[in-house]
């Protein structure tokens, strides 16, 4: 738990430098993109569909940082590093998932204090929903892509995948440690 608030702090594996983290998961969409691509052209179903998962996997875990690093960057946040680590909305997941999220490699990043305490509200709330909504919208048109490209099981997976997305957001709407929350409290509404 941190400080007076008690919401629960997330697990944190490593920092990156913003340049570094913006690499990393500049490369992990463009790999995302050659996945989907291989699973348009794959000889086999099975090469098909894992190289579909594979390309979902990299959209969802690359788009959350740097979504709200740009978005950010565009209203004149500035921001000091990435972090990498479990997800910081613990909360926002069945009992059995929690733990695997937790352990999983996201990226966060750190703004800057003195550049949040001079931007306004509006600004950071924007910038606070742009993680977790591209988390739902970038691997749903991923999946809807390669459905539309007439790969194998790509109808039922973008249907998964649809699926994931409305979890998504209703988990960081409900969560207290939501980025939709964050967004809220950042409107004065808790």
């Amino acid at each position: 738990m941190s400080g007076a608030n008690l919401l629960p702090r997330r697990r944190i594996f490593g920092r990156l430098s913003i340049l570094a983290g913006n690499s990393v998961q500049i490369a992990g969409l463009v790999a995302a993109y050659l996945a989907l691509a291989a699973a348009r052209s794959a000889h086999s179903t099975e090469a098909a569909v894992f190289a579909m998962l594979l390309g979902w996997v990299l959209l969802y875990f690359c788009c959350h940082g740097i979504a709200h690093w740009i978005v950010g960057r565009i209203l004149g946040i500035r921001f000091a590093f990435y972090t990498v680590g479990g997800t910081a909305n613990p909360e926002g997941w069945p009992t059995g998932l929690r733990w695997v999220f937790e352990h999983l490699p996201f990226f966060g990043v750190q703004t800057e204090k003195a550049s949040m305490q001079n931007a306004r509200p509006i600004a950071i709330a924007t910038m606070w929903s742009a993680g977790v909504t591209s988390s739902a919208v970038v691997p749903t048109l991923g999946a809807l892509w390669v459905w539309r490209s007439g790969v194998p099981w790509g109808k039922w997976f973008f249907l998964a995948a649809l699926f994931w997305a409305v979890g998504t957001l209703a988990s960081n709407w409900t969560s207290r440690t939501g980025d939709y929350s964050k967004a809220r409290r950042a409107l004065g509404n808790p």
